[in-house]
């Protein structure tokens, strides 16, 4: 099968289409063949050399795919109501850049009704992570208020539709009028532009000084002490990634004068079995919002993983280039032709 290789740690130009055997399903498995493939912010880092797949996971970049299931383990199919053929999304830990992929069955979910294979490639990781992060480990109820920064990435596009479509209001961050509008666009209450405007007086003015109940944190560093600053009381923190470093210097007081939680996690990592209960929280909260069309996947750009003028990954380089460029509005997906 073809796939999409790290020979060397660098730039989006180092990746490579390379063939490597099919791999094979094990107990509670499934082999995909692969039609799309997501790309993600930890794909980058990968490649990057600063995040390395999890020990016993493939080395070959890729977290989420969507396609259609060639075989695997027919006993824990037939008790998932899986079937040879059927069209699915699943999230991995590694893998997702090849024209076939094993999957875990417990993280397998149908591809909602009507969404194509690119589509539904968008959705596992980010889907998995928000409902992980915003709701399981922030509570988030109907009524409170989410802010999500970084409104129109990957998972901020995600996080806006869900949060609104369960009844909470959100406030989003982007870097430019323009992201502002889009997270206008796909339903958030409030956008902040974060390099004209301080979200933290903004978080506060919208909320008549209340502050908000979550903040959904993807830069850390010196984000964190205005955060503490506009959380409400009872209010919750989660870090889910670093890009604005991993030191933070905040107010300890208002944490605990304001009873305030602050977590965070990596999913990557975590047992099957974790993963596998956000899947079918998944299915049962937010799907049938995919299938009333109340949530939307959000897809920016589409590469073909191979590029018939090209002899290396310039697909998957280029859609590395893109987001690494910031200036994408939702997800980016390659597409595969699978050889007979």
């Amino acid at each position: 099968m073809r796939v999409i290789e790290i020979p060397s740690f660098g730039g989006p130009d180092v990746l490579r289409l390379g063939d490597r055997p099919l791999p094979v399903a094990g107990a509670g498995e499934v082999l995909v063949r692969v039609r799309a493939s997501g790309i993600n912010r930890p794909d980058v880092l990968q490649r990057a050399g600063m995040y390395p797949a999890p020990a016993g996971a493939s080395d070959i970049p890729g977290l989420e795919i969507a396609g259609v299931i060639e075989g695997g383990d027919a006993e824990a199919m037939a008790q998932a109501g899986l079937s040879v053929g059927d069209r699915v999304c699943a999230l991995v830990a590694g893998g997702g850049y090849a024209e076939y992929c094993v999957a875990p069955i417990g993280q397998c979910l149908p591809v909602p009704r009507g969404l194509s294979d690119v589509e539904a490639a968008s959705l596992p990781e980010t889907f998995f992570t928000v409902w992980s992060n915003v709701f399981d480990r922030g509570g988030l109820q109907a009524g409170e208020t989410l802010l999500v920064q970084g409104g129109t990435s990957g998972i901020g596009v995600t996080a806006i539709q869900i949060a609104k479509a369960l009844g909470a209001k959100v406030i989003a961050t982007a870097g430019s009028d323009k992201k502002c509008a889009a997270c206008l666009a796909l339903g958030a209450d409030h956008a902040v532009n974060y390099k004209t405007q301080d979200f933290q007086s903004e978080a506060l003015r919208l909320t008549e000084g209340r502050g908000v109940d979550v903040v959904l944190d993807m830069v850390a560093g010196s984000y964190v002490a205005k955060e503490v600053q506009c959380l409400a009381e009872d209010g919750r923190l989660v870090i889910i990634a670093v890009q604005g470093g991993v030191q933070a210097e905040f107010n300890s007081a208002l944490v605990m004068r304001k009873r305030l939680t602050i977590t965070g996690s990596t999913l990557r990592a975590r047992p099957v079995a974790f993963k596998a209960a956000i899947a079918k929280a998944c299915l049962q909260q937010v799907w049938p919002l995919l299938a009333a069309g109340r949530v939307k996947p959000v897809v920016h750009s589409v590469f073909p993983a191979v590029d018939a003028e090209h002899t290396s990954g310039s697909g998957a380089s280029r859609a590395h280039a893109l987001m690494e460029s910031n200036q994408h509005v939702g997800k980016i997906v390659l597409t595969w032709e699978v050889q007979a």
